[in-house]
């Protein structure tokens, strides 16, 4: 199984995916990060206790890969709660790389079966309370567990 090493100016964040539940997001996920995508981006969202968002190309929340996914919103995972990483969008099946963090489950379960949950930071999660608007990912590392 495949997982992620998200390198930021803050440190790294090892992120297992919900390869069961989300395997579309998951791959558009892997393939982006592959090819070099999110390298350089910035976290452009950043709400203390909510979330921190990045995966935008423009650095302003509105862009993308230049194309959309599907939500996949069934399965055990599908709940928002501290270190999830969820796709971003603007409404129903129109995610493409924009994503985010979860700070903590209080917050954020009002997006369950709205947003596909596709892993979670299992080590590194000090790191999501450290970034800051403009905080750059360096780049995505994919490995092989």
């Amino acid at each position: 199984m495949k997982k992620a090493i998200i390198h930021t100016e803050k440190g790294d964040m090892h992120v297992d995916f919900y390869h069961k539940d989300a395997p579309k997001t998951v791959e558009n996920f892997i393939k982006l990060s592959e090819e070099g995508f999110y390298d350089g981006l910035t976290f452009h969202r950043v709400i203390p206790e909510f979330v921190i968002q990045g995966g935008c190309p423009q650095g302003t929340g509105v862009g993308g890969p230049g194309y959309t996914i599907d939500c996949e919103l069934d399965g055990d995972n599908q709940y928002h709660d501290r270190g999830v990483l969820s796709m971003a969008h603007a409404g129903r099946n129109t995610g493409g790389s924009q994503f985010f963090v979860c700070h903590n489950r209080k917050n954020t379960a009002h997006l369950d079966r709205n947003h596909t949950c596709f892993g979670k930071v299992t080590t590194g999660i000090e790191v999501v309370d450290e970034i800051r608007p403009g905080d750059k990912i360096n780049s995505i590392e994919v490995i092989e567990d």
